[in-house]
């Protein structure tokens, strides 16, 4: 193993940037990350606010980002925020971000039934629920769902 000559906190900074220009990271995916490498919790915390403080890591930024992303991907609010809060996203911040799609959902739902399925929709029970089935594991309410077959 090559020995470093860096010292940790800036070698903690070039990793957190090597992890950043791949893509955005919440703070807590960043901070995980860099303890899996065996840093310092105390200098992986300075580093994150000097990241912050620098305009390089954001939280809004992250989450603005995910769920542009995985709406477009096909999924529904509840597995969105779901996988937010798994990220360490705040919850209130998940909501603003998912609140910018708020008018979109039911149509992205039909889109996704469609795509998946065809433009009909099913006559007998079975096909119903197994549609309805595909629609919650993608992250839609099962009211929103029902209310689609209606």
């Amino acid at each position: 193993m090559a020995v470093t000559t860096e010292n940790p906190a800036t070698e903690i900074r070039r990793k957190a940037m090597d992890l950043l220009a791949r893509r955005e990271h919440s703070a807590e995916e960043l901070r995980r990350k860099l303890q899996a490498r065996g840093f310092d919790d105390t200098a992986i915390e300075q580093a994150l606010e000097a990241l912050q403080h620098d305009g390089l890591q954001a939280d809004d930024r992250f989450a603005e980002s995910f769920v542009h992303q995985r709406f477009h991907a096909g999924m529904g609010p509840l597995k969105i925020a779901f996988e937010l809060r798994q990220k360490g996203v705040d919850e209130a911040l998940a909501d603003e971000c998912l609140a910018v799609y708020a008018d979109r959902w039911q149509e992205s739902m039909a889109r996704e039934r469609g795509r998946r399925f065809g433009e009909a929709l099913p006559e007998d029970y079975a096909a119903r629920m197994k549609q309805a089935r595909f629609l919650q594991n993608r992250g839609f309410s099962p009211e929103s769902v029902m209310r689609l077959f209606r």
